[in-house]
């Protein structure tokens, strides 16, 4: 899936102007309950503002003037940070995951940095848990399989032999690059253990089966 089929489109999207206010973006960041907003100048993604960026900008701020004055005064394109917390429309969203380790928004723009919406940490967090069947019960069996040719296929052939319903598969790199490790959701039935016995005998080796 691609960035843009999960963001949320410019119109939809909190954004703050670069000629706009501290005390204007802080009203909008406190009455819509919201933690940071991209910042714009002429729809250009420029940065990011959040609470703790004005909050530092204030406190390490050379000026000598009151908080209200210096919010009145400073606009959010003086103190806006993190220029590069944007990703492309056309990225894949796991992409987004490295930048989400220090801030919960990032801005979605094109080849010349036109804002076209945003994705929150929420966002991807849906989307992952859409792609492991989170939301869905079954059984969850867990296993590796050595890294070959026509593993995928062989499993492929088990799961429809067995008429099994599958809800989620995603696999990971174990520490042995040799090996693989596929974690597997299927509907609860009554020829789970059956079907665990056949992937055992192809050559996979389960490490868990647990209902979920």
């Amino acid at each position: 899936m691609f960035v843009k089929g999960i963001m949320k489109p410019a119109h939809k999207s909190f954004t703050a102007e670069a000629s706009a206010s501290l005390s204007e973006v802080l009203k909008v960041l406190d009455e819509k309950d919201i933690e940071a907003m991209p910042v714009l100048k002429s729809g250009q993604f420029t940065g990011m503002i959040s609470k703790e960026i004005i909050f530092r900008a204030y406190f390490n701020s050379e000026e000598e003037m009151d908080r209200k004055t210096f919010l009145r005064e400073t606009t959010a394109g003086d103190v806006a940070m993190y220029e590069g917390f944007y990703i492309h429309d056309e990225e894949v969203f796991e992409h987004t995951l490295p930048l989400f380790k220090g801030f919960s928004v990032l801005a979605v723009v094109n080849e010349s940095k036109k804002f076209l919406g945003l994705v929150t940490r929420f966002d991807v967090i849906e989307q992952f848990e859409s792609a492991f069947g989170v939301k869905k019960q079954g059984v969850r069996i867990a296993f590796t399989s050595e890294e070959s040719s026509g593993r995928i296929e062989r499993l492929g052939d088990i799961i429809k032999s067995y008429h099994e319903n599958v809800i989620s598969l995603a696999t990971f790199d174990e520490t042995d690059k040799l090996a693989r490790r596929i974690v597997l959701k299927i509907e609860d039935n009554d020829n789970i253990e059956a079907f665990t016995r056949k992937l055992e005998k192809t050559g996979f080796r389960i490490l868990s089966v647990k209902k979920v």
